[in-house]
C-alpha cells in the first residue's frame, strides 16, 4: 500500500467513527438543541473526511470532482439547516428550561 492509501484509510476510518458517534448521540441526547448539536458538528465533519478520503482514492478519475462538490454542499448547506432548525425549537419551545442563557429572540430576558 502507498502512502496516500495509508492517509485515504486512516480519513476514513476517522470520519465513519465520528459519524458513528453522532449518530449515537442523538439517540442519547434529550433536547432538540443538543441533538442539533450532534446532526451537524461531527456529522459533517464525519462526511467531509470520508468523502475527502474516497477522493483520494479515486484521484485522477471524474469521480473525485463530484466528491469535491459533494463536500461543497454539504459545508454551505449544513449551517443554514441547523439554524432553521435552531429556531424551530426555539419558536416550538422545545428545549430545557434554563438551558438559554441569553434570549435574543424574546421579548424578555431569561
Amino acid at each position: 500500500m502507498s502512502a496516500l492509501e495509508w492517509v485515504s484509510a486512516v480519513l476514513i476510518l476517522f470520519g465513519s467513527t465520528l459519524a458513528l458517534t453522532a449518530a449515537i448521540a442523538l439517540v442519547r441526547f434529550r433536547d432538540t438543541l443538543a441533538r442539533m448539536h450532534a446532526a451537524t458538528k461531527p456529522q459533517v465533519i464525519g462526511l467531509v473526511l470520508v468523502l475527502l478520503g474516497a477522493a483520494i482514492q479515486v484521484r485522477g478519475d471524474v469521480n473525485a470532482w463530484m466528491l469535491v462538490l459533494m463536500m461543497l454542499f454539504v459545508l454551505l448547506t449544513a449551517p443554514v439547516i441547523a439554524h432553521l432548525i435552531g429556531r424551530t425549537a426555539y419558536r416550538e419551545q422545545r428545549y430545557r428550561d434554563g438551558l438559554l442563557q441569553i434570549n435574543e429572540l424574546g421579548d424578555e430576558e431569561v
